[in-house]
């Protein structure tokens, strides 16, 4: 391959727009408490004149002569939120009305899995996405040119959502905002995309795989963008299956009639293809030589990949380890959310720096997060080394919502600002691959299908399997004799209920990305004889033991396997 140079068109006009805004982003964090409150009261203003601002006297709250003021008034007037606190607003939207929780209507709503079985609708206005969610993107596209001057010389590969799923009863647009805006980038960005954005269209989740991995390993990749390093982990997967077609279709300047893309999107990416039989031997020799090919192989330039890194995302890193170039830049994604885009990673820590001149934020210690009256503490009272629980205040009409995540305060800091990393999500969601399952879901799934197969439990619980990539469903019957066969059965009904449940379950198993489960039956008296044990372990109070149905705490995993029916 040619040697790389510093390409001048995106490098100069990233480094213009992008610069001004990280510039931006420098001085706001040198004085957190002052930009705080002038986002808050921004936010405010945005949203008085609206039917929750009227309701919730934001105008009351702007008379506040002072910080502190400002702050005490706002968490007088609106209790800590949760969605479903939102829900019966978003729902107005939904149906056309406008000047509901923000000025006007939402250009998109981003869908999301949530505690009902029924989605999160997170509305996204106008201002949210050009004003916040624009200049976040292009600090963010600067910071990488910043750590890696030429991670544009080459192609782009960038895996996102579908960016129209479809539409609200008044033709509002709702999808994946990644997606959304990644078809709305500037067109020398758009350029550097190895496939275009039709692509990520395709229903089936094979075919979407191959056309996009068979576009991209055809080119010289510099750049690699994807939230969840399982996807880096199934693209592999994917290639490993499908080398010798894409040699093929790269020889010819096909796409393989072996997967099912609509007709209309195989029409739009034809330009895209053109015979190239010195690559295809080019790829069909690293398979000669190295047997299994992989992307510091077919991508030997890329100079950046980001990924989450934090969290249980961490399992996945190990998988990675060693199959991309040693010299590439291999960057932690941020802390980020279809609700709120928190902040950015800006150099080779995990450690996002948050953006106080775009949202408002408040943060409860870990540990009291189920205490009421437990204080609220603003993002310059931070403490590195301590645990917290986000809640945000952004201009698409979120007010004091709740994350559910956990987050651990960090250093250095960013001006006199904080930094933080994603820990967990809080008790009760568990996530493996980004489904975001939540406890009151699986157990609604088992008793359904325990009603629907006429199969009683004793007891059952389920718990995250990282290194699998899936869950493990355990399973006491009522009859000790149901078969393991049966057993599977039931478990297959337990996972058509949670698709039915969770969209981004759902999402995750069509895509491969989470596993099938795996299923195990329990002795009789299992819970009994488990929780005999931890109690004697740990000196627990009995009265106190209430472990969680779902979750993800391996050292009780491996304690509840011991009780598992031997064939």
């Amino acid at each position: 391959m040619e040697k790389l140079t510093c390409p001048i068109v995106p490098n100069f006009l990233l480094g213009i727009a992008g610069g001004i805004q990280y510039l931006k982003l420098k001085k706001a964090s040198k004085h957190p408490r002052k930009e705080q409150e002038k986002t808050l009261r921004a936010i405010l203003e945005y949203g008085k004149n609206t039917e929750y601002g009227k309701e919730h006297h934001f105008d009351a709250i702007l008379e506040a002569a002072t910080a502190d003021e400002l702050f005490a008034r706002y968490q007088q007037a609106i209790k800590p939120t949760d969605y479903e606190d939102f829900r019966p607003y978003v729902n107005k939207m939904k149906a056309g009305q406008a000047d509901v929780l923000f000025q006007g209507r939402p250009m998109l709503y981003a869908t999301t899995s949530g505690a009902t079985g029924e989605p999160k609708w997170i509305p996204i206005s106008e201002k949210y996405l050009s004003d916040i969610y624009g200049k976040m993107n292009k600090t963010w596209l600067f910071n990488f040119l910043h750590v890696r001057p030429k991670v544009y010389a080459g192609k782009i590969t960038s895996v996102v959502g579908k960016q129209i799923e479809g539409y609200t009863e008044d033709g509002t647009i709702y999808g994946s905002v990644s997606g959304f805006t990644q078809a709305r980038c500037p067109g020398f960005v758009k350029k550097l995309y190895t496939c275009p954005s039709c692509v990520y269209n395709i229903e089936d989740y094979t075919a979407r795989n191959y056309t996009l991995m068979r576009m991209s390993i055809e080119r010289n990749v510099t750049l690699c963008v994807t939230a969840n390093p399982s996807t880096m982990v199934e693209m592999q997967h994917n290639v490993d299956i499908w080398f010798d077609d894409f040699c093929d279709d790269i020889e010819h300047g096909t796409l393989s009639h072996k997967i099912e893309v609509p007709a209309d999107i195989r029409k739009e990416v034809e330009p895209y293809l053109k015979p190239n039989p010195e690559r295809a031997n080019e790829l069909r020799e690293l398979k000669k030589k190295y047997g299994t090919v992989t992307p510091k192989l077919y991508w030997p330039q890329l100079q950046l990949l980001t990924t989450w890194k934090c969290g249980n995302t961490k399992i996945y890193l190990d998988k990675l380890e060693g199959t991309f170039p040693d010299d590439m830049f291999y960057q932690e994604f941020a802390y980020f959310a279809s609700e709120c885009r928190a902040g950015l990673v800006l150099d080779d820590s995990n450690e996002t720096v948050l953006f106080p001149h775009m949202h408002y934020y408040e943060f409860k210690k870990a540990e009291e997060f189920d205490d009421p009256k437990a204080r609220f503490y603003q993002l310059d009272e931070l403490v590195p080394g301590q645990m917290y629980c986000p809640f945000v205040t952004t201009f698409s009409g979120l007010y004091r919502y709740n994350m559910n995540d956990i987050l651990m305060a960090s250093e250095p800091l960013f001006g006199t600002t904080p930094r933080v990393h994603m820990v967990s999500k809080v008790n009760g969601i568990v996530t493996i691959t980004g489904e975001k399952l939540y406890e009151g879901q699986f157990v609604d799934a088992v008793k359904k299908a325990e009603q629907d197969l006429q199969m009683p439990l004793n007891y059952f619980c389920g718990y995250a399997n990282l290194p699998k990539s899936c869950y493990d469903w355990l399973f006491e019957f009522t009859d000790q004799a149901t078969s393991q066969e049966a057993a599977e059965k039931f478990a297959q009904e337990v996972d058509k209920n949670l698709k039915k449940a969770n969209i981004e379950y759902e999402a995750k198993r069509n895509s491969f990305r989470l596993k099938d489960a795996q299923v195990f039956r329990l002795q009789e008296h299992s819970f009994q004889m488990w929780k005999t044990g931890i109690i004697n372990r740990t000196g627990q109070d009995a009265s106190r033991f209430k472990p969680n149905v779902l979750a993800q705490h391996e050292e009780r995993h491996q304690e509840i396997l011991k009780y598992v029916l031997k064939d």
